[in-house]
């Protein structure tokens, strides 16, 4: 059995790995290396490795010229501090489509104890409103590791928004990662369970533990939020007739917004949203914020049996 691990880490040994088959490949780093774990590029390869300082803005006009002449530069840094440029993001690399790699580490409130300064709670929101801009946010060590290489593959700009916490194992060995198609986890025709990143596991196990309480829940990981996998949320609409999404993100812009859009113009059902609720985060320990914002097994337990009881009367 694989061990946790942070999806942060698993982008640094990929990208370090993955330096001699992608020679282009160009690694821009904002004072921040040993925290987003570029830095394992960066001794693999010190030529191709370039640490812009506490400059994110120079860093990503940087990395747009790099692309513009042939390399596929990866520009990393905290997510809240890397989205926050958005100006520069925008006119520098999504109206170009500029063929740069975002990486976003330490997202959402299970950073823990830097608190809220240092949060990604808004970055989905901004990066999906861009044009030409993807949206990735892997559940684990496999699928990270495939999104990556993805990545590198990929023509345009996308972001991938990593993780400080570690992620439990969701996938086997022989997983393939499948650019903007949903991943069905558990199968269940109560609900449908919608979650993203970090929250996955907890989903996932909330719904084994409620399957023995008589609620099916159906869990798909929405790795790609854009593009986002139309067809399979309007099935399950169809299907369940109820949708849940979770996520440790703000839930106005992020996963649960994306999927609310997509059912409201194509097969409105009832939806019920479980994040931060319009609020910035706060300091402490990343197992008590999960505890106090309802995203622990208990917490997402809770919100479903709420959500099931309100709701039973359903016309199928």
């Amino acid at each position: 059995m694989r061990k946790a691990k942070a999806s942060r880490v698993t982008f640094g040994e990929t990208i370090a790995k993955l330096g001699d088959k992608y020679p282009e490949v160009v690694v821009l780093e904002a004072d921040l290396a040993k925290s987003t774990y570029s830095y394992m590029f960066g001794e693999k390869y010190p030529d191709r490795y370039f640490d812009m300082g506490i400059a994110e803005a120079n860093m990503i006009g940087t990395a747009a010229g790099l692309a513009f002449s042939g390399k596929i530069p990866f520009i990393c840094s905290f997510s809240c501090f890397l989205t926050g440029r958005y100006d520069i993001i925008r006119m520098s690399l999504a109206y170009p489509k500029a063929n740069v790699k975002l990486i976003g580490t330490h997202a959402g409130i299970a950073i823990g104890e830097d608190g809220n300064s240092q949060q990604g709670l808004e970055d989905i929101s901004i990066m999906r409103s861009l044009p030409n801009m993807s949206v990735i946010q892997p559940v684990d060590d496999i699928e990270t590791e495939q999104a990556i290489e993805y990545a590198i593959k990929h023509k345009g700009p996308i972001f991938i928004r990593l993780t400080r916490q570690k992620l439990e194992p969701v996938h086997s060995e022989n997983y393939k990662f499948q650019y903007g198609k949903g991943d069905i986890l558990k199968d269940g025709n109560d609900l449908t369970i919608f979650a993203s990143g970090g929250v996955v596991y907890y989903a996932l196990q909330s719904a084994y533990h409620l399957e023995k309480e008589g609620i099916n829940a159906r869990v798909i990981n929405i790795h790609s939020i854009k593009p986002i996998d139309e067809e399979l949320i309007i099935r399950c609409a169809k299907e369940t007739k109820r949708i849940m999404t979770i996520e440790d993100h703000n839930i106005i812009g992020g996963l649960g917004s994306a999927v609310s859009e997509v059912i409201s113009e194509h097969y409105p059902v009832l939806l019920k949203r479980i994040g931060l609720n319009d609020c910035f985060g706060e300091s402490g320990h990343p197992d008590e914020l999960y505890t106090k914002y309802g995203l622990d097994i208990n917490g997402i337990q809770s919100s479903i049996k709420e959500f099931m009881e309100k709701n039973q009367a359903i016309i199928v």
